[in-house]
């Protein structure tokens, strides 16, 4: 490691240690380091967030309610009409299978459950109504409730807010950039427009998006700095999972060094924030997955993701008591 390397990672924790924030050329440096270069960064991460999130590791959960038959085309998704797959379309699920999933997802330690529809929003009151309700069962057994139902308009989220919805996911997926190779059918301003809505009306922002789709390191500390700047409370970090029928079918999963470095990256632009680690977590990142710890995370989705399986719970929940960390109630 070189003087000036060393240096620019040592000025960058002190800074963001000393209540500041680094820069976007500073950040871009960062993304530049070699895989030699990595174990020091990583270890900064690490000490900024012990600094400001503590070692409890937040634990969140989703079920799929309402699958396929979607009319956008992001171009990683299982779930889009425009594409063939073979993931299953069905209508919204009953609260009973809500309440259901919910109870499982308590029963893994998760903090959060997240009711996630597919499609560019909700289109009757009749749906919303059902997921008002679901969001109050969530609630009633002890679960802050989230959702992710697409866009929608300020009546309905303040309609969710008064059912006891806690915080709104919407991913900006990638770099304002780089979004026009990844969607053509509604734009990054749509997106980041909503998070304003929820944000004006009070609920928390979980929002953050796919890594390995094709874009640069330079575009996800674009994406960090725009999360930074709409201030969402959770970032959730999604490795592409390829999907074959989709346009990124033939993709090849980032390697584990990069994932890490890019853990790292976000926790050193958003140093406060919820750092999450979700779909496409074991696959990307293989042997070396307990390292997104030490690489600035203290978040991961527990259980199923939408279309595929994740990671086994009991898996994770060893997982994380070998590594001596507890799970934030």
């Amino acid at each position: 490691m070189t003087l000036s390397i060393r240096r620019l990672i040592h000025d960058s924790t002190e800074k963001v240690l000393g209540e500041k924030r680094i820069e976007r050329e500073e950040a871009l440096r960062l993304a530049t380091l070699s895989h030699t270069d990595l174990v020091d960064l990583f270890a900064a991460a690490n000490r900024v967030r012990d600094h400001y999130r503590g070692t409890d590791i937040d634990l969140c959960s989703i079920m799929n309610a309402r699958s396929g038959a979607c009319s956008e085309d992001c171009r990683f998704c299982a779930q889009s009409s425009h594409y063939h797959t073979d993931a299953p379309i069905y209508d919204l699920v009953d609260t009973a299978r809500i309440e259901e999933a919910a109870k499982t997802a308590r029963e893994n330690g998760a903090r959060r459950f997240c009711i996630v529809t597919s499609g560019k929003g909700i289109d009757s009151n009749d749906e919303l109504h059902a997921i008002g309700r679901g969001l109050e069962l969530v609630r009633s057994l002890g679960l802050k409730p989230c959702a992710t139902l697409g866009t929608l308009s300020r009546h309905q989220l303040r309609y969710l807010k008064d059912a006891g919805l806690n915080r709104y996911h919407h991913n900006i997926e990638t770099s304002r950039e780089f979004f026009p190779e990844i969607c053509s059918t509604h734009t990054f301003d749509e997106r980041v427009e909503l998070l304003g809505h929820a944000r004006e009306l009070g609920l928390s922002l979980c929002s953050g998006g796919i890594l390995g789709m094709g874009e640069t390191m330079q575009d996800r500390v674009s994406m960090a700095f725009t999360l930074r700047d709409l201030d969402v409370d959770s970032v959730p970090l999604n490795f592409l999972m390829p999907i074959a029928g989709t346009p990124l079918g033939d993709i090849r999963p980032i390697k584990p060094l990069e994932a890490l470095h890019s853990i790292s990256l976000f926790r050193m632009i958003l140093p406060d924030k919820e750092i999450r680690i979700c779909g496409g977590r074991g696959s990307s990142l293989g042997s070396l997955h307990p390292m997104i710890f030490q690489a600035g995370a203290d978040g991961f989705m527990i259980g199923n993701y939408l279309t595929r399986t994740g990671l086994d719970p009991k898996d994770d929940l060893t997982m994380l008591h070998d590594l001596g960390l507890t799970i934030k109630e």
